[in-house]
């Protein structure tokens, strides 16, 4: 199945905002859940329930996403479509009152998370996995979440936990990444995420006090790596942002992925410059195979005929590769 960009949706910035401009945030029915973390934080899922799922899906937003992110959504109403159940993860801070979209809920560690924390992954494999024993789990990570992904199973070669994984626009070279967002178009997109990112380190430091940060310096920041400098490298453990670049990009973990995993990118991707694409396939172990397409954007891959029929080509590309790895391996 191959992509062709809608024709009224060429370019990579209109594929990348048009699903975010008109498509539904609440497209399914979810449960919501607080799962009580190892260090004493809460960590908010929404499972999408189904009694005769033969298989289960975990799924991972982007930067400053939710589960509420049209993508999501739609991946979710794909999975729902097919019979099968999910849980998707809300990152430390990014999880909203589902009465209140805009208000997010409120931490309880002096932290929230990045694109290199598999931890709280790690915790919600295991914890499904120990509740499904003999229902087979995949995960679908986008962007961030799909960074996360392939850390986590480069980290763990050789795990069975998951029998197959598939991402979206992975950011494989944060450093590569946040650079490039620093010319062109890149700073209107960098702005929006900014604006509720230092909200979020403003609410930490002020519900925890002994947090030492530079407030003037990360108010000042108008980058990715600035911000990172100041704000996610301290408050996560890291010396400085290119430390936090190094040890958390995906890009230096595909060696070592023993897990049936589908990589789905754009060579338009306005987020990452596409020599990285070559890098990462460079770099790949033979378990994951590449689609990466004319087109498409960031998290975008829109085709149809018409802007009332569009098609969200990747996410129902990575449900039905899924299910179809998990059926091959049956």
């Amino acid at each position: 199945m191959d992509f062709t960009p809608a024709w009224f949706l060429r370019g990579p910035h209109a594929q990348s905002i048009w699903g975010r401009l008109v498509r539904p945030r609440r497209r399914v029915t979810s449960r919501r859940e607080a799962l009580q973390t190892p260090d004493g934080d809460e960590l908010i899922v929404d499972h999408l329930d189904a009694p005769d799922a033969s298989v289960h899906f975990i799924l991972l937003h982007g930067l400053e996403g939710s589960t509420n992110s049209v993508y999501i959504q739609g991946t979710l109403a794909a999975i729902a479509a097919r019979g099968q159940s999910a849980t998707a993860i809300n990152f430390r801070s990014c999880a909203r009152d589902p009465r209140e979209l805009s208000r997010m809920l409120p931490n309880r560690r002096p932290r929230f998370y990045h694109s290199g924390e598999t931890e709280d992954l790690d915790f919600v494999v295991r914890t499904m996995a120990a509740r499904m024993p003999d229902t087979p789990l995949v995960t679908f990570g986008a962007s961030l979440g799909g960074n996360a992904t392939l850390k986590w199973l480069g980290e763990h070669p050789g795990q069975k936990l998951i029998a197959a994984a598939a991402t979206l626009s992975v950011p494989y070279d944060l450093g590569a990444g946040a650079a490039y967002l620093e010319r062109g178009a890149g700073p209107l997109y960098v702005n929006r995420f900014l604006k509720t990112l230092k909200t979020k380190v403003l609410r930490v430091i002020e519900e925890f006090p002994d947090t030492r940060l530079d407030v003037d310096r990360v108010m000042r920041s108008r980058t990715f790596r600035e911000f990172d400098d100041v704000a996610t490298a301290p408050l996560h453990g890291f010396a400085d942002a290119d430390d936090y670049y190094r040890r958390s990009s995906s890009l230096q973990y595909l060696s070592r992925i023993t897990t049936p995993t589908l990589c789905v990118s754009a060579d338009d991707d306005p987020f990452l410059p596409s020599e990285v694409l070559d890098r990462a396939r460079a770099e790949a172990s033979p378990f994951i195979e590449f689609r990466i397409t004319r087109g498409g954007g960031h998290v975008g891959f829109i085709s149809g005929v018409a802007p009332w029929r569009c098609v969200y080509w990747a996410e129902e590309l990575a449900v039905n590769w899924l299910l179809e790895k998990v059926e091959s391996e049956a």
